[in-house]
Parts: structure tokens; sequence; C-alpha cells
């Protein structure tokens, strides 16, 4: 598999391309019918999570940074940022039994603090995984979005050939 195309943009901020005007419009031109031209904002859910928030613009950022800002990636980011704050909690309340388990006199109490640690470990895991599907598919959507474009406009048939050719 080939390495997807470059956008129109970049195209032509690296100043030279083998690749003629009108293609980088049509390319330009293809690249913005992909998007809806709404800006992607933050709903309350966000908003009244710090973690969450700060993941958000952390992340809105890099995408403004590479001109995917776009209300179209909204769901997605925000369901990233919220797996995001449960990751960062999670991990805090295990950090919390672990010191607790190291402390433990009791066999009783560590064999109960281990289980729980086992089973936040489990939600941990499946909240990473949900997250690195969604970083997955993000990028692979990004990059089908790319490979979507056509790299080189329709060829136009030569007068002469479109002359000599019998009319039906």
């Amino acid at each position: 598999m080939g390495r997807p195309s470059k956008p129109a943009v970049l195209l032509q901020q690296e100043g030279k391309s083998h690749r003629t005007k009108s293609e980088l419009a049509s390319r330009k031109h293809a690249e913005e019918s992909m998007l809806s031209g709404k800006r992607i904002k933050a709903d309350e859910a966000i908003k009244s999570d710090p973690i969450a928030y700060d993941q958000f613009r952390k992340v809105k950022k890099l995408m403004a940074a590479i001109e995917k800002d776009d209300e179209l990636y909204g769901a997605t980011l925000r369901r990233y940022c919220i797996l995001a704050s449960e990751c960062e909690r999670l991990q805090r309340r295990m950090n919390e039994l672990d010191s607790r388990l190291e402390a433990a006199e009791d066999s009783k109490d560590a064999a109960s603090l281990s289980r729980a640690l086992t089973d936040l470990d489990r939600q941990l895991q499946n909240k990473r995984k949900m997250m690195f599907d969604i970083e997955k598919e993000n990028c692979m959507t990004v990059q089908s979005a790319l490979r979507s474009i056509p790299k080189k406009t329709e060829t136009k048939k030569s007068a002469l050939l479109e002359a000599l050719e019998p009319d039906d």
C-alpha cells in the first residue's frame, strides 16, 4: 500500500510540485468539500470535567494545526477526551489502592485490595483499548479522506481524436 497523497495546502507550502495549477485547485476543492466548515466545540460534559477539557484543548489545537478542526471530527474527539479523563481517574485510584496494599498487614485485606486492583486494571485496559481504537480510526479516517481525493484530474481527449471519431 502506497503512502497517502499530500494535502493541497502542504504542496503549496513546499513551493515545488509536479502537479499543475488545475490539479492543485481540484485537490483543494475536493478536500474542502469533505468538511462541514464548523469548528469543533466542547459541550457541557467536557467543560465540566477539567481533565477532559485540558485534553480537548490540546487535541483541538493539534487538529487546527493540520486544518482538521472541523465539527465532523467533534463527536469522536469529545468521546476520546472523556475516556482520557476516565483513564486518569482509574490510574489515580489504582495508585491509591497500590499504596494501601503495600501498607496492608492483614492477608484478607491484601487479597481484597489485590482483587480490586486487578479489576481496576482490567477496566483501565478496556478504556485504553477504546482510546487506541478511536486514535486509529481517526487517523485512518484522515488517511482515507486523503486517499479519496483524486491525485490527477481527468484527462481530456485530444481534439483531433474527437474529430476523427465517428458520431453515432
